[in-house]
């Protein structure tokens, strides 16, 4: 499992391998994997127009970038470094190892007589690579005056940039921009040393870390403390992806009911039904708040109930596609907390509960499995804040969200978090902005409903829905050559392709 590590855990399992470890071992290794990182990166280029531009800080941030610089001017590539700033007073022994080392070797020192005159020179040059190497997790305030200037100078470059453990500038916990209105570098890809961290994931992390590498320095596991957050993949979900028998029936995979479909909004319950028949349910009914269509043409597999007409005999109810927020809605709402069968809220049927510490209490006190799926406005509202506060720490948000209902919570969004009430956290690295459109909430709902209506537990389904959901979102992107128009309804065929390609290769 891809094991996601905070700040305070890092640190903790890199003092306890460097007790154990000669001075610089750690750094060295570092700098090693951070070169051949960067050599891959340059291969492609004719020797003479490798040109690397080094920024190195004063910690072992620093000293990691010093170490690999050294190494790329012993292999011959032209290496400028720019010192960021003046050597700390209590530098820390590796790093003043690998300045000696660096001192000695055949790099291009850059002069920093001026902010404006070394930003123009670097402007002027024609380079093959950045190497962020300025500050890592350690920085805790916004990136001002020149160091500012730097960091907005760099991002307009059209090379790649890479970035050593997390890019300067962003929080490697909670994936935002250090500061407000404050910079941060925009790496294409960043080499994060010992262990993943959370912050690379989610929030602005994605649009900052590029793609992100993993370089665990070949550090014993011994050193690693427990973690209860992971990074998403099918292995957290694998043991669920089983072949079909052949003896068995439309009964045997599970009875979903879709309600919402208010005025205006018919469109929602359908996306979310068809998304759930695609997806494995062997019988979907998309209930109506009033007046349900007769059936849908595309999919007339669906079925359609009006809701006063719905036992709510399913084996799991997705209530909010479409729901609105009327009285009759939130009635709705009241009895599928008392229907006593798994469920999963959505959309209206958030701010439905948003609105009703009743109805909250209610949730929370439910034995069956629940699943809420809020956007960070809806969840904002749960949580009686704003989206900004949800935003600045989402790992924290998703838990508040999940202990305070009692619920699997998908806090969704870049790096969509999912946490569970015991404590158990995963980030999402799949998706695009081109979820950004309307109705994929509501196929995101019919996928983990559809899950649960086949007999998964709610936490998998979850896992598994949302990972497909992304990935779907990213073979599209693929093969409309950008993200832009994907549309909601085009997901579910494409995340049925990759569900029954999970199965296959298991």
């Amino acid at each position: 499992m891809n094991a996601l590590y905070s700040i305070d855990a890092v640190r903790t399992l890199e003092q306890a391998a460097l007790a154990d470890l000669p001075t610089g071992t750690l750094m060295q290794r570092a700098g090693r994997q951070a070169a051949t990182l960067a050599m891959s990166l340059l291969s492609n280029l004719p020797e003479k127009q490798k040109t690397v531009l080094v920024l190195a800080g004063p910690g072992n941030n620093g000293g990691d970038a010093l170490e690999m610089a050294t190494l790329l001017a012993d292999l011959g590539i032209s290496v400028s470094v720019l010192l960021v700033s003046n050597r700390k007073k209590n530098e820390p022994e590796e790093a003043r190892l690998a300045r000696q080392k660096a001192i000695k070797s055949a790099i291009h020192w850059e002069d920093a007589l001026s902010i404006k005159t070394t930003l123009e020179s670097l402007k002027k040059r024609n380079w093959s690579l950045v190497v962020d190497g300025m500050f890592g997790i350690g920085l805790k305030e916004a990136l001002t005056g020149n160091r500012s200037e730097l960091v907005e100078t760099v991002n307009t470059f059209s090379c790649p940039v890479l970035a050593l453990d997390v890019p300067s500038g962003l929080n490697a916990d909670t994936g935002n921009v250090v500061g407000q209105d404050a910079v941060a570098i925009k790496a294409t890809h960043t080499i994060t040393f010992l262990a993943n961290k959370p912050g690379l994931h989610t929030g602005k992390g994605r649009d900052y870390a590029g793609q992100v590498h993993v370089a665990p320095l070949d550090v014993d596991k011994k050193y690693f403390p427990e973690t209860r957050c992971w990074l998403n993949s099918p292995k957290l979900f694998s043991r669920l992806l089983a072949p079909r028998l052949h003896d068995t029936h439309k009964g045997s995979y599970g009875r979903i009911a879709i309600v919402g479909g208010a005025d205006g909004m018919a469109g929602a319950p359908v996306l979310a039904a068809r998304t759930a028949l695609y997806t494995g349910s062997g019988l979907c009914y998309a209930v109506y708040l009033k007046n349900p269509p007769v059936y849908d043409p595309v999919t007339p597999e669906l079925m359609f109930r009006a809701a006063h007409q719905y036992d709510f005999s399913s084996d799991v109810i997705v209530i909010g596609p479409g729901l609105g927020k009327s009285p009759v809605a939130r009635e709705y709402v009241e009895k599928t907390i008392e229907s006593g069968k798994p469920a999963l809220f959505d959309a209206d049927a958030l701010n439905i509960l948003a609105e009703s510490v009743e109805l909250q209490e209610s949730l929370a006190d439910r034995s069956p499995p629940s699943v809420i799926t809020p956007h960070p406005l809806e969840a904002a509202r749960l949580l009686g804040t704003d989206s900004i506060s949800i935003q600045s720490d989402r790992l924290k948000a998703a838990m508040q969200l999940a202990t305070k209902f009692n619920a699997i919570a998908i806090l969704k969004g870049s790096g969509t978090v999912i946490c569970s009430p015991d404590g158990k956290t995963v980030i999402n690295p799949t998706g695009n902005p081109g979820l950004a459109t309307a109705g994929t909430g509501d196929v995101l709902s019919g996928m983990t409903g559809s899950l649960i209506a086949q007999g998964w537990p709610a936490w998998e389904a979850a896992l598994a829905a949302v990972w497909l959901h992304g990935k779907a979102a990213d073979i599209l992107e693929k093969e409309h050559r950008g993200c832009i128009g994907i549309t909601a309804g085009e997901i579910a065929p494409v995340a049925r392709n990759l569900l029954n390609e999970c199965i296959a290769k298991k």
